[in-house]
């Protein structure tokens, strides 16, 4: 089996990270850049000067003229996740809870990488998987951040709080501001869905349920922009200056 990625960065990204790429395909001007990262490697490049015939691999998205043909992403055991963190490290897990958007995947994996994310859960079933649009916002965080799929996510969070994590979600009632939580514990920090935020089984498992103030006049966040803002809040509380 095999995947598409697309877009210039999300292709070079992966070729420098030795991921098993079969074939790169560039759309009528060639990329000097990429050809010779190519060569290097060792992976056949074709230049397709037919639009149409480069756009049935991917539709037509944002793909700059850049398509690589790869192994199937391969999402890896929680229990791997686990052992790679560092001893000396305070672990931060990012689960998501029903999240559809493959935009949304791909802005969490981007901040994931830039804030020390060790891992991110999601679960088997109606959930956001792996795939190419998800690669392309993510612009390469998706060869660093590993990712777990699951099949319970509420027995999940039971196992990892017998391990010593500490599970925050988010939620407006009975929630504290995002502010006041000390991070400088094992966490996992929980996502919820785009329309209807944590299932009721994962949100018993929270320790600790906060909140982001709203002072305009929407009512939410997008999930990917809530999860930069927490993330950068659990940097900051570990990171201070």
């Amino acid at each position: 089996m095999v995947d598409y990625i697309y877009g210039k960065n999300s292709v070079i990204e992966t070729i420098k990270n030795n991921l098993e790429v079969y074939e790169v395909i560039l759309l009528s001007n060639k990329d000097e850049e990429i050809i010779h990262l190519c060569k290097n490697k060792g992976i056949k490049v074709r230049i397709e000067k037919d639009r149409r015939e480069f756009e049935k691999y991917i539709g037509k998205v944002n793909h700059q003229g850049v398509i690589a043909i790869i192994k199937q992403y391969e999402y890896q055991s929680l229990e791997s996740i686990l052992k790679k963190i560092p001893k000396n490290k305070r672990p931060l897990l990012v689960l998501l809870d029903g999240l559809e958007d493959p935009h949304n995947l791909g802005a969490i994996l981007r901040t994931s990488d830039a804030t020390g994310v060790d891992g991110i859960i999601i679960g088997k079933h109606r959930s956001v998987s792996l795939n190419a649009t998800v690669a392309k916002v993510s612009t390469g965080a998706i060869e660093h951040i590993p990712v777990a799929r699951v099949t319970n996510l509420s027995r999940t969070l039971q196992d990892l709080k017998k391990q010593g994590y500490w599970v925050v979600g988010t939620d407006i009632e009975n929630a504290s501001d995002y502010r006041e939580v000390d991070y400088d514990l094992p966490i996992v920090l929980v996502i919820g869905s785009e329309g209807k935020g944590i299932s009721n089984l994962v949100l018993k498992q929270c320790d600790f349920i906060v909140k982001l103030p709203m002072v305009g006049h929407v009512t939410s966040l997008n999930a990917s922009v809530a999860t930069g803002v927490l993330l950068y809040q659990i940097f900051n509380s570990r990171n201070p200056l």
